[in-house]
């Protein structure tokens, strides 16, 4: 199963479905799906490499930790991504190697902002073929 995404309506909120054949492919397409939603993802250089690293007591919480940090980089560092290269270790350990370029107002018109990706109705679920998440955003 290729990585991908699919945006949900939700009451006052905005969602993404994410599909991965593993939970590394699974936090990408989380990564981009979210990305989408704020700007077109094509605009997006990658003069930027970012390394994180977080870790979280189960996937469901390391998911979240994670696209939640990537909003935390775009409020404060006018950071945004395009690409991301993750592995996750044991479940609840994720280093991600991020590629991108800082905002820059004439090339990335902003969609709409999101607050935060939220727990309402979270769920990683292992499939046939990969695993699948619905992921509800604050906005």
């Amino acid at each position: 199963m290729a990585g991908r995404f699919e945006v949900i309506s939700h009451t006052a909120d905005i969602g993404i479905v994410v599909y991965g054949s593993c939970l590394d492919e699974l936090m990408t397409s989380a990564a981009e799906g979210m990305i989408d939603l704020i700007t077109d993802r094509s605009r997006i250089g990658s003069s930027i490499v970012k390394r994180i690293e977080l870790e979280a007591g189960d996937g469901e919480i390391l998911l979240v930790k994670w696209l939640n940090e990537l909003l935390f980089l775009f409020e404060v560092e006018r950071l945004l991504f395009t690409s991301f290269d993750i592995t996750i270790v044991g479940g609840n350990r994720m280093m991600a190697k991020c590629c991108g370029e800082e905002f820059d107002p004439t090339r990335h018109h902003i969609k709409r902002e999101i607050k935060a990706a939220t727990y309402h109705n979270l769920n990683i679920v292992k499939e046939s073929g990969g695993y699948s998440a619905r992921i509800i955003f604050d906005i």
